[in-house]
């Protein structure tokens, strides 16, 4: 019998088959001494990184997997993975390498001091450099920090960072509030602690993927405001809610292009021109929403196909609550914009909580 690992390091994967040896590796050297493990969290990767974690795990008991299925999401792999320690310290590190593991041994130091509960790795303090990054994507990084800083109250100059650790009793006690969407987790953490956490920050160098491509997408920007803009809510707003609103508003562009150009074919009477430019919001709407909001519960094939048709079909009864709710408000007062809103709001909830149950259910 052994007691449990002082230190689990937490690496969330998708198509990092290449990486992971290399890590695990580099992580033997710098925690030699350490009673740690390394809990890979993988989102099902065609290339077979869990094949490979596992394959590392049957010669050393200190690496094991958890496999995904069916669900995507760097926040909510994260989060599964420390859920699933219980170790006194719990890490967040990426397996790309951009991370330099050389720094474990100082961050775990400092938390031994017993004065601070979260040790942050920052590009931002003095010795630290993000030069790798684009000027686009330096940019970007910066804003978003301001961003959280000035609208969420951060005090970190990196709260956009992927790399820190802080004791698993402070995720245990937080885990409820967080959300298992997005891609940063540390925001989403202090920005829920709401300054109650003893932070610290060690500078670190940004370095260059070793292999594979970067994740970063417009998806991960929709996120980050989605997850600020909860926050600020007090969660009455969930990540997945706005990503849907932001959806349909599109889909309304998408609407009226399509009811444009089938009137100007001169060939269809307004109803059909209608129907048909309904047709496609709607279809465009669940494209969407498949890749983006549900895309850790995407559907495929077969499933897409009828996802697709209870979509239509939910959508449909949507729009009836949408003109029943609407006219209900008219009649006790006649602001006709109110009474739009009223009904908008009415159509995208119903729409947005029968779809999450029958559409994108978890399978």
């Amino acid at each position: 019998m052994r007691p449990a690992p002082e230190l689990t390091l937490v690496v969330p994967t998708f198509n990092e088959s290449a990486n992971v040896p290399v890590l695990v590796e580099r992580v033997r050297r710098v925690l030699a001494g350490v009673a740690w493990e390394m809990i890979v969290v993988d989102d099902n990767s065609p290339d077979d990184t869990a094949a490979v974690v596992r394959a590392i795990g049957a010669t050393d008991d200190r690496v094991r997997c958890i496999r995904r299925v069916g669900r995507r999401g760097l926040s909510g792999a994260l989060l599964e993975g420390m859920m699933a320690s219980q170790a006194r310290w719990v890490a967040s590190i990426d397996a790309d390498l951009q991370h330099d593991e050389s720094l474990l041994g100082a961050m775990l130091d400092r938390l031994r001091q017993g004065d601070v509960d979260l040790v942050v790795a920052s590009r931002y303090v003095p010795g630290g450099d993000a030069g790798v990054f684009t000027a686009s994507r330096a940019l970007a990084s910066r804003w978003s920090s301001l961003l959280a800083q000035k609208l969420l109250g951060v005090t970190l100059t990196d709260p956009m960072s992927g790399f820190f650790m802080l004791r698993r009793d402070v995720v245990e006690r937080l885990a409820p509030d967080l959300s298992s969407q997005g891609f940063k987790l540390l925001l989403d953490i202090v920005a829920t602690a709401g300054g109650r956490l003893r932070t610290a920050e060690l500078p670190y160098v940004f370095r260059d993927r070793l292999h594979g491509q970067s994740k970063l997408d417009m998806r991960v920007a929709l996120d980050y405001a989605a997850l600020v803009i909860a926050k600020l809510t007090n969660d009455a707003v969930s990540l997945r809610f706005l990503l849907f609103c932001f959806v349909g508003s599109t889909g309304v562009a998408v609407h009226m292009a399509a009811l444009a150009l089938v009137l100007a074919a001169g060939t269809a009477s307004f109803t059909l021109a209608q129907t048909v430019a309904t047709l496609v919001a709607i279809t465009w709407n669940f494209v969407l929403n498949n890749s983006l909001t549900y895309r850790d519960q995407r559907l495929t094939g077969w499933r897409a196909a009828a996802g697709l048709l209870r979509f239509q079909a939910i959508c449909a009864v949507g729009a009836i609550s949408n003109v029943g709710a609407a006219t209900w408000i008219y009649d006790y007062g006649p602001k006709w914009w109110i009474a739009g809103l009223g009904g908008a709001a009415m159509g995208a909830v119903w729409n947005y909580v029968v779809s999450a149950a029958f559409v994108w259910r978890a399978h």
